[in-house]
């Protein structure tokens, strides 16, 4: 008896010592310590951007609630007008003497922060980008306000664990904690601010990170309510699946939701390109967009700001086809102004407002061609606003959970699911890419291929290569230099490089100055390199 109490003890310490060893080297105690607060911090810094917002549209409409259309029909078209250029002006000051990086940031940032364990955002260039975008949803900016959200509870958390030293795998947890905080407060919608972080943000899902997560939601969620109080952002009607033989409609439904997410994606992409290939100062590019966009406005005023109050009236059954339809190609066009002309905000509002027009006007077109088995528009407007949000941010499983908590309609599961999945899938095999994701392969950043190329792309030689030993030369004669490569070249160059001159070890040269020796690299110790970082970047994805 004793003998197999000891075998019972043995196998106990052997199972559980090593896991607590690595629990703690991991800093999780840390982690889960820390996410909590940074969920507070969010959850107060969410409720403040939102604020900011109607603090910056009250001189023109003289309300600060979210019934922006409402409020601009009551203004003078010439306020309508130019409150946005107005606007501006200002966010073109902020941008070319506050932010240094001449643009707001929003979630592409995030993700890219990610890659690099949280490196790169700063606290007090987040702090100047939030600012600037609650300034350009005040002033009438079509954008979203989850974007700049997010960003800034990503940068309040790595403003929290920037002095602790710890490893990059905790870093990127904190991250993706204030993003769900983000997101959870925003939105009202915890569940889906814990899938959100782990979907789009960390790109993929584990259980280490699931702890820290839901507390930061959690607690960012209950700081929001005890402000905002405990309701959907959309209060509609119960809906219900009238018929099962509706399914071949919400299938077509998913396939015209991603036609429109796939037009939305290229026609921002596109007036982007353009717009950095235009000439004008940067002060002046949000005053230029600001005009276009107060000028739709004066006849459209749904396309000002967030959109929710149009989006509200989309699922509640209370817009025309003629105009929903028309609302879909306006709001488009506004949004991709409004981005390519530097005004802040992100794009998942946009998108959900473009779901609710793009659903509600087929359900009205489903309904008067089968009025037997057609369904309410409204509860084509929700499965509509799911399938648009989740092709553009690419993210089908944290927008399908948002759309439930957003509206309460977890009635339509089944119909949601469907639409969402078609809707996805046909985006994926047009684009192959989200929105988020387009944005950051511009910039050179590619996740979407795996996590082989980033590694590829973030490992630098001089984080490789083997210094010069005492006494090596450390100059590289003028016929050599073509053999060598500079130190801040990327692993994917220097692999390339073995490849094509096929030696198996190179000279290492100052970036600076291709006659100066600095280290070597070879073939061997690359791939090993290569091998080490995408190991651990498996292991840290499925703990």
């Amino acid at each position: 008896m004793a003998l197999r109490r000891a075998q019972l003890l043995d196998t106990a310490r052997r199972w559980t010592i090593p896991n607590l060893k690595h629990f703690q080297e991991t800093r999780q105690t840390t982690v889960w310590l820390l996410a909590p607060l940074i969920g507070l911090a969010t959850g107060v810094a969410a409720i403040l951007f939102r604020l900011a917002i109607g603090v910056f549209q009250l001189p023109w409409l003289h309300t600060m609630s979210e019934h922006v259309a409402a409020a601009a029909r009551h203004q003078p078209w010439w306020v309508v007008m130019l409150a946005p250029a107005a606007g501006g002006l200002l966010v073109g000051l902020l941008l070319r003497y506050a932010l240094t990086a001449k643009r707001t940031v929003a979630v592409p940032d995030v993700m890219e922060a990610r890659v690099n364990g949280g490196r790169g955002l700063h606290l007090g260039q987040g702090l100047i980008s939030a600012v600037t975008s609650a300034l350009s949803l005040g002033c009438g900016g079509s954008a979203g306000r989850e974007g700049p959200i997010v960003h800034l509870g990503a940068s309040i958390a790595v403003a929290c664990s920037e002095n602790l030293n710890l490893p990059n795998a905790a870093r990127r947890t904190l991250l993706a904690s204030g993003a769900a905080g983000a997101v959870a407060a925003s939105f009202n919608a915890p569940i889906a601010g814990v899938l959100f972080a782990q979907e789009v943000i960390l790109g993929h899902f584990s259980i280490r990170t699931f702890v820290p997560l839901v507390l930061s939601s959690v607690v960012a969620t209950i700081v929001s309510q005890a402000w905002f109080g405990n309701v959907a952002a959309f209060i509609v009607p119960s809906y219900s699946i009238a018929s099962y033989l509706e399914v071949p409609a919400f299938i077509l439904l998913g396939i015209v939701a991603a036609a429109v997410a796939v037009v939305f994606q290229l026609t921002i992409l596109s007036t982007d390109w353009a717009a950095r290939n235009v000439k004008i100062p940067l002060v002046m590019r949000p005053v230029i967009g600001g005009l276009m966009v107060g000028i739709i406005a004066i006849w459209f005023p749904e396309v000002l700001g967030v959109g929710y109050d149009t989006t509200d009236a989309a699922l509640k059954d209370q817009l025309t086809i003629g105009m929903m339809l028309l609302l879909i190609g306006l709001k488009t066009v506004a949004t991709a102004i409004t981005l390519s002309s530097r005004f802040g905000g992100g794009v998942f509002s946009p998108a959900l407002y473009l779901g609710a027009m793009t659903g509600g006007a087929f359900g009205l077109i489903a309904a008067a061609a089968v009025p037997e088995v057609g369904s309410s528009e409204g509860l084509y407007a929700i499965l509509g606003m799911g399938a648009v949000a989740a092709a553009v941010l690419g993210a089908p499983i944290s927008t399908t959970v948002m759309v439930f908590e957003l509206t309460g309609g977890f009635e339509l599961s089944l119909a949601l699911l469907l639409t969402v999945a078609v809707a996805n899938g046909i985006n994926q095999a047009v684009l192959g890419r989200s929105l988020f994701q387009a944005q950051l392969e511009s910039r050179g950043i590619v996740l979407h291929e795996g996590p082989h190329r980033t590694i590829m792309k973030d490992l630098r030689v001089s984080d490789i290569m083997r210094p010069l030993a005492e006494g090596e030369p450390t100059e590289l004669p003028e016929s050599d230099r073509e053999h060598a490569i500079p130190s801040n070249e990327t692993l994917e160059t220097a692999l390339r490089a073995f490849d094509t001159l096929g030696a198996e070890a190179l000279p290492v040269v100052d970036p600076h100055d291709r006659g100066r020796i600095v280290g070597r690299i070879s073939q061997a110790h690359a791939l090993r390199a290569f091998n080490k970082e995408l190991i651990a970047t498996s292991v840290e994805e499925h703990r």
